[in-house]
């Protein structure tokens, strides 16, 4: 039945050539399920790290791609890329993307949404769920502009802001995709070289330059909070 089987380095080239055919097919599957039409999104981003020592980040493949970031909420840095997630309540998928920590989270969502622009051309309106992360007052007006309305917990010093006391119930749906896409990948664990295949054939994404959305982009400055 199969004349040929390829060994690991010709199985990894054909899968790597396959990789559009194989996104698409990603995308076709989750637009035949109900799910992918629900209008209410939640975003988040998580540190994917790539690295534990000065020697692995000097020899790792990701150099350049790579950077140092923070994390707030293990209150640590770390070496790597950070995963930045769209999905609906339920848990389906909508945009993924791997980034520069350096490189900001507004840049990055709105990367993403000028990638797949024709996915918000397919509804009226969409409620985006979001940190304080993504907080700004030119960034929202870009989003109502596009039709998103952004729904995020309120800043110090800011007047709280509505529906902000559900956040948290809802914030926690998407940590949980975040740490299942993590633990199927092998991110955390080799330096592998990032693939620069065209986002625009399925809810991920992995390209290069900013502000591209979904990009291992090298290193920029953080965009100052309007």
């Amino acid at each position: 039945m199969f004349p040929y089987l390829p060994q690991q380095s010709g199985y990894n080239r054909r899968l790597r050539a396959a990789l559009p055919l194989v996104k698409r097919m990603i995308r076709d599957l989750a637009v035949d399920s109900d799910l992918w039409f629900d209008n209410h999104w939640i975003v988040d981003s998580t540190p994917v790290a790539c690295g534990m020592s000065r020697p692995t980040v000097q020899r790792s493949n990701l150099a350049g791609w790579a950077g140092y970031g923070y994390c707030a909420s293990h209150s640590r840095f770390f070496w790597g890329l950070r995963l930045y997630l769209v999905c609906t309540p339920t848990g389906m998928p909508i945009l993924w993307a791997l980034a520069s920590p350096k490189i900001g989270e507004r840049e990055v969502l709105a990367a993403m949404l000028e990638i797949d622009a024709g996915l918000l051309a397919q509804r009226e309106s969409i409620l985006l769920i979001s940190d304080k992360g993504f907080a700004g007052k030119a960034f929202e007006k870009d989003l109502a502009g596009q039709g998103i309305q952004l729904l995020r917990p309120s800043r110090k010093r800011e007047k709280a802001r509505y529906g902000e006391p559900m956040l948290k119930k809802v914030r926690q749906l998407i940590e949980s995709v975040n740490d299942t896409l993590k633990a199927s990948s092998t991110w955390n664990n080799t330096a592998a070289g990032p693939s620069r295949a065209s986002p625009s054939e399925s809810p991920s994404a992995s390209s290069q330059g900013p502000p591209r959305s979904g990009t291992t982009a090298k290193p920029e400055p953080r965009s100052p909070d309007p």
